[in-house]
C-alpha cells in the first residue's frame, strides 16, 4: 500500500515539474542578469569609480570613501530599478552555512515620510553579531561586536528582492571568523610566490590567479519520503535502512537517462543560477541512484567558492518547487557511494597561461615541470594539513569507501610525467652537468607536448590526482566550504615556491647557470617526495601496507586529524606567511571538533528516540501478531501439527525479542557513555570521548534495526525504506 502510494505521488509531482514555465530566451539573454557585473557597472557608475573598482578586482588596490559612496548610488539605483527592497551583507561564518542580516533601503525623511537611502559606509562595512557564531574561543559570549567588509573582487547580486554584498566577517580585534578572509590572504600569498618564480621563465608575468573548478555531487529525495525519515530530517543521513535488493551493483545509473521529474528540476536550478552569473556547464547522474552531479565552467577560486555556496543554496531553494529535498551528506546511504566536492585547481598568469599545460619548446616546459614538481612537493611536506582541510564527521564516513579515496594522501601523476621526473633524476648530477647532457636533457623536456597528448587518464582512488592541465582534489566532501581545502593548498604550495626560489637562488649566486641550477633543485625535490607518488589502486590494501612503509600516515579518526591544525610545524607555516596566527588556528581547530562532537551527541539522541518510540514499538505489534497466530494453530491443531506449523513463527518471535533486547541495552549504554562524555570540560578530550567510546553504538543499534527491519510486516514498518528512498523519482 505505501509503495502504491508513493507511486501515486510520483507521477503526480513529475506531470506538475514538466508544467513549469521556463525562458522562452537563449541562456546568453538572460546569463549573469542579477549580477552588478562590468556591464551594469559601466552602465550605473561613474568612469573614476568603474576604473577604481576594477583596480581593486584585478590588482587589489583600496577603494577609498569617496568612491564608495559613488559606488553604492550606482548599485543602489540598479537595485532598485530590478525591484528590491532590502540589502544584507553576504558573508561565510565557521558554522559550514552562509549568513545574512537584511536592512530596508529606506530611511526617515521627516515625520511623515521615507527615501531610499544606501552610502558608502552600508555598502563597505556593517556590524552583525558576532556572539552568536562560532568563534573558537576568540570572542566570549557577551562581546557581541563583529564587522562584515565588502569584498569588490566578488560581484554583488541579488536573490529575489534582496541585495546581496559578498563580504568578509571578522572579529572587533581582527581576528577571522570566516572562510573567505583566510581564502583572500592565500590568493595573494600564492600569487607573489608563482609569479615569482615565472620570472625565471618570462619576465612579463606579473600576476598569477588561482582558477578552480568545483565538480558537485548530491543525492535527491521525495520531499515526502524526507519528511518521513527524522533521521533525514534531524541528520542529514539514514542512520538505520537495510540495504535494498537492487542499489548500484548493474552500474546502470552512472550516464543514464536523466529522469524527466529530474531533469526539470536541474533546469530550474541552473536557470537560476544562469541569472547569478554561475556557468553550470555539466550534468548527470552519478553513480548511486538518485545521485547526480553538476559542474561549472573553471572561475577564480574566490568568485567559484561564493558560486558553490550559492549554488548549494539555489538548489535547496529550487527544489522546494519539485516538491524533492537535496542531501548534501557525503554519506546519506550506508552501502552506496557518498557524494565528493572533487576541486579541480590550477594556476594561470595574467600571461594567459596555464601553468599546469605542458607548452611548446623547453623553456615553457621547464616552467611546467617547476610547478608540478613543487606542487608534489607541497602535497608530501604538508599531507596531515591537507587532509586536516577536508576531514569531518560527515566526510570520515565517505573515505576509502566505493568512490571515494582514501584517508591516506598520496599524488598521481601519470605514467607520463612519473617517467619523466625519474629521467630528470636518473640524468642530472650534483656535479655541472657537460653540454651533452644538458642538451639531451633539454630535447626530452621539449616533448612533453607529445607524451602527454592521450595522458590524460585519472585514478578516481587517489586524493590528489593531476588529470592532464590541473590537480584534482579529490577528497573534498560535497557538504564542505571550498575555502578550507583551497586555503591551504595555496598556502603549502606558495611556500614551497619561495623555498624553491631561495634554493635556486644559492646555486646562482655561486656561479650555477640559471638551468643548471632549477634542474639541480628539482631532482633534489623530486627525489624527496617520491614517496607521495603512487599510480596504482588506493582502495588496496597492499596500498594501505605499502603506504606505511613509505612512511605517509593513515589517519581515518576526525579528531586525530584535525590536530593538524594546531601542531607546530603548521603554526611556523602560516606565521610566516601571515595567514593565521596561532589562536586562529587554535579556534578553528576547536570549532571543528565541537562541531564534530555535537553532531555524534545529535545523532546519537536521534538514534536513540528513533529505537525506542519507533522501532521497538513497532517490533512489538508485530511480535504480538505471531504470538496471536501460534496461539490460534495450537487451538485448531493437533499438538504434532501445532509443534511443526509454528516452529517458524516461534523462532522469529526469538529473533525479534533477541533483537528487541540487544537494541534496549545497545541504547542504555549509549546514553551513559553520553552522560560520561558530557561531564568532561575540556573540549578536545570530550570530542576524543565522543569518537571513540559513543560513535561506534551507531553503528551496532543500527544492525540491530536493520535486521528487524528485514523480519518485520512491510506494512507495519513506520520509516520508508531503502528501495523507496533510492528509486522514487
Amino acid at each position: 500500500m505505501a509503495t502504491i502510494r508513493f507511486k501515486a505521488l510520483e507521477e503526480l509531482f513529475t506531470r506538475q515539474a514538466l508544467k513549469i514555465d521556463l525562458p522562452a530566451n537563449k541562456t546568453s539573454e538572460y546569463y549573469g542578469v542579477n549580477v552588478f557585473d562590468k556591464r551594469k557597472m559601466k552602465e550605473y557608475l561613474s568612469n573614476e569609480a568603474y576604473n577604481n573598482v576594477i583596480d581593486s578586482i584585478e590588482q587589489g588596490g583600496r577603494i577609498d570613501r569617496k568612491i564608495a559612496d559613488q559606488v553604492s548610488t550606482g548599485i543602489k539605483a540598479w537595485a532598485i530599478d530590478k525591484g528590491v527592497s532590502h540589502y544584507t551583507h553576504w558573508f561565510q561564518p565557521l558554522n559550514g552555512a552562509t549568513a545574512e542580516k537584511h536592512d530596508a533601503f529606506f530611511e526617515p525623511f521627516d515625520n511623515s515620510s521615507v527615501i531610499e537611502s544606501f552610502d558608502g559606509s552600508k555598502l563597505v562595512q556593517q556590524e552583525p553579531d558576532a556572539s552568536s557564531f562560532p568563534s573558537g574561543g576568540l570572542r566570549n559570549t557577551f562581546e557581541a561586536r563583529g564587522y562584515t567588509a565588502w569584498d569588490p573582487s566578488s560581484p554583488v547580486f541579488i536573490i529575489e528582492k534582496t541585495l546581496c554584498i559578498p563580504t568578509i566577517f571578522v572579529s572587533y580585534t581582527g581576528e577571522a571568523l570566516d572562510y573567505k578572509t583566510p581564502l583572500l590572504k592565500s590568493l595573494a600569498v600564492i600569487d607573489k610566490a608563482a609569479a615569482d618564480v615565472c620570472n625565471y621563465f618570462d619576465k612579463n608575468v606579473t600576476k598569477v590567479n588561482v582558477a578552480l573548478g568545483w565538480e558537485q555531487e548530491y543525492f535527491l529525495v521525495d520531499e515526502a519520503l524526507y519528511n518521513a525519515r527524522p533521521d533525514l530530517i534531524l541528520t542529514g543521513r539514514t542512520l538505520m535502512g537495510h540495504a535494498s535488493a537492487k542499489d548500484q551493483q548493474l552500474e546502470d545509473h552512472y550516464f543514464g537517462a536523466i529522469p524527466l521529474r529530474v531533469s526539470a528540476f536541474m533546469r530550474d536550478f541552473e536557470i537560476e543560477a544562469y541569472k547569478l552569473g554561475i556557468p553550470v556547464k555539466t550534468r548527470h547522474n552519478e553513480v548511486a541512484p538518485n545521485q547526480f552531479e553538476c559542474a561549472p565552467i573553471y572561475e577564480e577560486a574566490n568568485l567559484a567558492v561564493d558560486h558553490n555556496q550559492l549554488v548549494m543554496d539555489v538548489m535547496k531553494r529550487v527544489a522546494r518547487k519539485h516538491k524533492f529535498k537535496v542531501l548534501f551528506h557525503e554519506k546519506p546511504y550506508k552501502g552506496i557511494n557518498g557524494s565528493g566536492k572533487h576541486n579541480n585547481w590550477s594556476l594561470y598568469t595574467n600571461t594567459n597561461v596555464n601553468l599546469f599545460s605542458p607548452g611548446k619548446n623547453p623553456k615553457t616546459n621547464l616552467q611546467f615541470l617547476t610547478f608540478i614538481v613543487n606542487t608534489i612537493k607541497a602535497v608530501y611536506d604538508y599531507s596531515d594539513l591537507l587532509r586536516a582541510s577536508i576531514v569531518s564527521y560527515s566526510n570520515e564516513n565517505r573515505l576509502g569507501g566505493n568512490e571515494a579515496p582514501p584517508s591516506i594522501i598520496s599524488a598521481f601523476l601519470g605514467s607520463s610525467i612519473n617517467n619523466m621526473l625519474d629521467e630528470i633524476v636518473a640524468k642530472v648530477t650534483n656535479k655541472k652537468m657537460k653540454p651533452d647532457e644538458k642538451t639531451e636533457l633539454k630535447l626530452n623536456v621539449g616533448k612533453i607536448p607529445q607524451i602527454l597528448l592521450d595522458n590524460t587518464d585519472r585514478n578516481r582512488t587517489s586524493p590528489f590526482a593531476f588529470t592532464g592541465n590541473r590537480f584534482e582534489f579529490r577528497a573534498v566532501g560535497s557538504s564542505a566550504n571550498c575555502s578550507s581545502p583551497m586555503t591551504f593548498l595555496n598556502l603549502t604550495v606558495a611556500n614551497q615556491l619561495k623555498l624553491f626560489k631561495k634554493d635556486v637562488d644559492s646555486l646562482i649566486n655561486k656561479g650555477v647557470k640559471k638551468d643548471e641550477a632549477i634542474f639541480q633543485i628539482l631532482k633534489k625535490y623530486i627525489i624527496e617526495s617520491k614517496n607521495i607518488r603512487f599510480e596504482g589502486n588506493g582502495y588496496s590494501k597492499d596500498w594501505i601496507d605499502e603506504a606505511k612503509k613509505r612512511g605517509l600516515s593513515n589517519i581515518t579518526d576526525t579528531v586525530e586529524a584535525l590536530e593538524a591544525f594546531i601542531s607546530d610545524e603548521t603554526k611556523k607555516l602560516c606565521d610566516k606567511n601571515n595567514l593565521f596566527t596561532s589562536k586562529e588556528l587554535e579556534a578553528r581547530f576547536d570549532i571543528r571538533i565541537e562541531t564534530y562532537t555535537k553532531q555524534v551527541q545529535i545523532e546519537a539522541r536521534v538514534l536513540g528516540d528513533l529505537a525506542i518510540n519507533h522501532i521497538i514499538p513497532t517490533a512489538y505489534k508485530y511480535q504480538n501478531i505471531l504470538i496471536e497466530n501460534i496461539k490460534g494453530l495450537k487451538d485448531v491443531l493437533t499438538e504434532n501439527e501445532a509443534k511443526q506449523a509454528t516452529k517458524t513463527q516461534l523462532d522469529t518471535v526469538k529473533n525479534i525479542s533477541n533483537h528487541i533486547t540487544m537494541i534496549n541495552v545497545k541504547v542504555n549504554e549509549m546514553v551513559e557513555a553520553r552522560k560520561k562524555a558530557n561531564k568532561i570540560d575540556d573540549m578536545r578530550k570530550k570530542a576524543k570521548e565522543y569518537s571513540r567510546n559513543v560513535k561506534p553504538y551507531l553503528e551496532e543499534i543500527r544492525n540491530h534495526i536493520d535486521k528487524l527491519e528485514f523480519i518485520v510486516d512491510n506494512e507495519m514498518w513506520p520509516l520508508p525504506k531503502y528501495r523507496e528512498l533510492l528509486f522514487t523519482r
